[in-house]
C-alpha cells in the first residue's frame, strides 16, 4: 500500500497555500494524538476563494469540486504544520457545511468532493471516517462549502 504522500502525488493535484486565519483561532491543534483542523474554506492555488450559493450561482457539480478544493486546503494545513500527509493514521470525522438556497437537499453529495479525496489520500478504510453534511444559510465571505475535520495521528 502506497503512503499517503504518494496517493497524493498520484492524485496530479495541486496544494493552495495553507490558510491564514481570517479570525481569533487556530487553525490547527495537536492534542495528544489528536489533529484538529478549523474550519477551511475554499482556497485555490492563487489564494482566492471560490464564492458563491450552491443551488443559486453554482451548480451540484462546482459545488463538489468546491468541497474538494476544501479539502486540499486542509491538506495544505496538514503538511504546512505537521510536514507530511504520512503523519495522519486517519480521518476520524468530518462536518462539511454548505452555503445553499434553501430547498436544497443534496448536502452529503456536495461534502463527498472532501471524503473521496481524503479515501484517495489514506486509502478507503483510513480516509474515510464519520462525517455530518449541513445545509446554512450563509458561510463567511460567501463561500459556498466550509469544512472541518479530527484525525488520528501516527
Amino acid at each position: 500500500m502506497n503512503s499517503a504522500e504518494q496517493n497524493f502525488k498520484d492524485l496530479g493535484l495541486n496544494l493552495p497555500p495553507a490558510p491564514k486565519p481570517l479570525g481569533v483561532y487556530k487553525p490547527c491543534l495537536i492534542d495528544g494524538k489528536y489533529l484538529y483542523l478549523s474550519g477551511h474554506g475554499t482556497v485555490q492555488d492563487d489564494g482566492s476563494l471560490i464564492i458563491g450559493r450552491i443551488g443559486d450561482t453554482i451548480n451540484m457539480e462546482d459545488g463538489k469540486l468546491a468541497a474538494r478544493q476544501v479539502g486540499l486546503a486542509m491538506l495544505a494545513t496538514i503538511k504546512a504544520n505537521l510536514g507530511s500527509l504520512d503523519r495522519v493514521k486517519r480521518v476520524i470525522k468530518v462536518l462539511g457545511m454548505v452555503n445553499c438556497t434553501p430547498d436544497f437537499e443534496r448536502h452529503p453529495y456536495i461534502i463527498n468532493g472532501a471524503s473521496e479525496l481524503f479515501a484517495k489520500v489514506w486509502g478507503e478504510e483510513n480516509g474515510v471516517g464519520v462525517r455530518s453534511a449541513v445545509g446554512m444559510g450563509s458561510l463567511p465571505d460567501n463561500i459556498p462549502v466550509e469544512i472541518e475535520a479530527l484525525f488520528e495521528l501516527v
